[in-house]
């Protein structure tokens, strides 16, 4: 019997988590996401065109969906069978971000443990899109637990609901469209209109997973329902602020409030309530992540034996 989409995404899971992404590998033939953005890349500079922004974004994003699906239509019918199921499994990795994402928020824990806050802002520029440079110890501990919060939804929850809703293809529409959003989903005069399609159809794709990414940081926590469900919905994003508002209602700190991006102030609403997280919290933080994804895991592998 050929592995269901439960088991082929467990393994895809564990197996992520123990290896993760090759370096030698991303040096010789880059990454799925890397091949999306150079595409992603070129129909901005093709399409981003005054006069044309919107069309160009609707066609960049219907693309992207075609490609996306497309290479793992294409991955799943070259590989059918017991003989293609660990090649799918080893392919669906790639679409998973666990072991990546705690290499760098650890990467921002681990100098600010030691006092080291040039460093650790440093660390956190790899990570964020915020302006890092004059962030104090608090400012840097909050943009990593708030781009952990985030990223568990969009690197490891959304890429699963897809992975177990369409299988290969969905993974990769999906890590398409998420790449979009990181690349040319802004609100400024570049990418307002050429983005937005792409942006709006992140929002639609992330809806469902957000709510579970937060629900399992809850549980992983063992609070931050109040929090939540009071401030879920305050974030310029309609998915960012629930994963994010679960782990702050989970620490116990606050989290949000406005930052620069590229020197522009961007004002957004707090979330949560308590004192500015530290370096303890960032701790706490990964903490409670390692304990959402495993339970993440248990679930996959309940449906499988369910199934």
């Amino acid at each position: 019997m050929i592995l269901d989409r439960p088991e082929q995404l467990l393994a895809a899971l564990l197996v992520e988590a123990a290896l993760g992404y090759p370096e030698w590998l991303l040096r010789r033939v880059g990454h799925p996401v890397t091949w999306a953005g150079r595409l992603i890349a070129a129909m901005d500079r093709r399409w981003n065109r005054e006069g044309y922004q919107s069309g160009g974004g609707i066609a960049a994003m219907l693309v992207l969906l075609l490609v996306g699906a497309g290479f793992g239509l294409a991955i799943e019918c070259l590989t059918p069978g017991w003989a293609g199921t660990p090649v799918v499994i080893l392919i669906a990795t790639t679409g998973l971000a666990q072991r990546s994402l705690w290499n760098h928020v650890a990467a921002v824990a681990d100098p600010l443990d030691r006092g080291q806050l040039d460093a650790g802002r440093t660390a956190l520029s790899r990570t964020v899109g915020r302006d890092t440079a004059a962030l104090d110890e608090n400012g840097v501990a909050a943009a990593a637990i708030e781009t952990l919060a985030e990223s568990f939804c969009d690197g490891i929850a959304a890429p699963a609901v897809w992975f177990l809703a369409l299988g290969l293809p969905g993974l990769f529409a999906f890590k398409c469209i998420s790449t979009a959003d990181s690349m040319i989903g802004h609100r400024d005069a570049c990418y307002e209109l050429f983005g937005k399609a792409s942006a709006m159809m992140d929002d639609v794709l992330n809806w469902v997973p957000a709510r579970i990414a937060a629900v399992l940081i809850c549980l992983a926590g063992g609070g931050g329902w109040r929090i939540l469900r009071r401030d879920g919905r305050n974030h310029l994003s309609p998915n960012a602020g629930w994963p994010e508002s679960a782990m702050a209602g989970t620490l116990g700190v606050t989290l949000g409030g406005g930052a620069f991006y590229d020197g522009e102030w961007n004002a957004r609403q707090t979330l949560g309530e308590g004192p500015r997280p530290g370096p303890a919290d960032l701790r706490r933080a990964l903490r409670v992540f390692l304990r959402a994804v495993l339970l993440l895991w248990l679930s996959v592998g309940v449906l499988a034996w369910l199934r």
